[in-house]
């Protein structure tokens, strides 16, 4: 191609993007692509141990498919919530999470694999700190952005927000799950980052993060035992580091093109969890490096559309969920793919929308809804929606699809004060 064509082509890319609901498409692109991925993936992933343990070639599969019908429907009730209603009901949510939490842990709680994490509620399971990641996400942008004027001083910055977080953290641990409190520690991280905390601050929790995953692996023998075998991971092949050598096998194995979908053996109880924490194992081994790239593509989209929809809000509280909600999800599917291809010790973090999952997979589409929410209150994608014209119905046929109604605009003058952290879509 010549530098016609590449002039041509980057122009109408630059004109693309500068359209009002570029955010809001890009968003449900990236939703739908990322949800009809895993689901085949699932498929390819589980139907070994689906038939070896129910008889079954689709266990897994339909569970996953029940799943992403409930978190559809979540994820359109998360697309028409009004903005204010969420911002007003984010305490609310999050005490109903942290009480969840208490309740998980009592008999009530069911406990699977040596963990108790889950309440039963019938034939079906809650995982209480699922929602309590976007609980926290929600209710610590609101208490940043109404203490704006004080954060100056860490006294304002750091309460109540820190130690609810850290109470959070605790009830998670107790159950135990560190992946879970893995992520919640991303979300406060994002929070203070774009909440424009000083750079300090981070120097010391890193301190104490450090601090802390030492004596944690020092409590529990598996977390030390994880450590131990990322850094000699040749001392145990056959035990602690059995699973992430297996990843590293299947992705050696599927080269740039991979085997083939369905025809990769990792899946013949060669290696654990294949459909849930390591199912990028199976991407590589089936689909090779091409179709790892495209995952990265896609997740790397999800964090150019998330930064640019808290770029391009004027509403300071839209802005800092939106980044640090992206910072959630993009941090999640980096220490994922990070422990599969042997960066990062074994955390069992799962992919998101891509693993299998219950209330993790429909509180993640829950994420996406609220995301092209948030696209939709862009200013001129608000101006652009309520216009009343033939031309402006025939052209927005996407919000038509989902019976969505035209937002309602916002107005700066009842807005609270801008978050400095996010006046230009990233900290300050």
């Amino acid at each position: 191609m010549g530098p016609a064509v590449w002039n041509a082509a980057r122009a109408q890319l630059t004109a693309w993007l500068a359209r009002p609901l570029t955010s809001l498409h890009l968003v449900v692109g990236v939703f739908g692509l990322l949800t009809l991925f895993g689901l085949v993936m699932v498929l390819s992933a589980s139907n070994v141990e689906s038939y070896t343990k129910d008889g079954s070639s689709y266990a897994v599969f339909l569970q996953q498919l029940a799943f992403c019908g409930l978190g559809l429907v979540l994820f359109w009730l998360g697309m028409r919530m009004p903005v204010r209603m969420l911002r007003g009901t984010s305490g609310l949510f999050l005490l109903a999470c942290v009480a969840l939490l208490v309740v998980v842990l009592s008999p009530l709680g069911a406990q699977i694999n040596g963990a108790q994490k889950w309440l039963r509620l019938g034939p079906l399971s809650l995982q209480p700190s699922e929602p309590a990641k976007l609980a926290l996400a929600l209710w610590g942008a609101h208490v940043l952005v109404t203490k704006h004027a004080l954060l100056h001083q860490w006294r304002h910055l750091l309460v109540p927000l820190v130690p609810m977080a850290v109470t959070i953290f605790a009830l998670v641990m107790l159950q135990p799950d560190l992946g879970t409190t893995i992520t919640l520690a991303i979300v406060l991280l994002a929070l203070l980052w774009f909440g424009g905390a000083p750079g300090e601050l981070f120097g010391a929790i890193a301190i104490t993060a450090v601090a802390g995953a030492v004596a944690m692996a020092g409590l529990a023998g598996y977390r030390s035992a994880r450590i131990q075998s990322f850094l000699h991971p040749l001392a145990d092949p056959q035990g602690t580091a059995y699973q992430a050598r297996q990843a590293m096998f299947s992705l050696a194995d599927g080269g740039v093109w991979g085997v083939g979908l369905g025809q990769g053996s990792a899946k013949w109880d060669y290696l654990p969890n294949a459909h849930n924490d390591f199912i990028f194992a199976i991407i590589g081994e089936e689909l090779g490096f091409v179709g790892c790239l495209v995952v990265l593509l896609l997740f790397g989209t999800l964090a150019y559309v998330g930064i640019r929809i808290a770029a391009r809000n004027t509403d300071p509280w839209i802005k800092l969920v939106s980044a640090t909600v992206t910072a959630w999800l993009v941090g999640q599917a980096a220490i994922n793919i990070g422990y599969v291809v042997g960066l990062l010790p074994v955390t069992g973090i799962p992919l998101p929308l891509i693993s299998s999952g219950g209330t993790s997979i429909a509180l993640t589409m829950l994420v996406f809804g609220l995301l092209a929410n948030f696209a939709r209150h862009e200013p001129q994608a608000v101006a652009a929606l309520r216009q009343d014209s033939v031309t402006s119905e025939r052209r927005h046929g996407l919000l038509r699809l989902l019976c969505l109604r035209p937002p309602v605009p916002y107005s700066v003058a009842a807005a609270t004060p801008r978050s400095p952290g996010l006046s230009s879509g990233g900290r300050s």
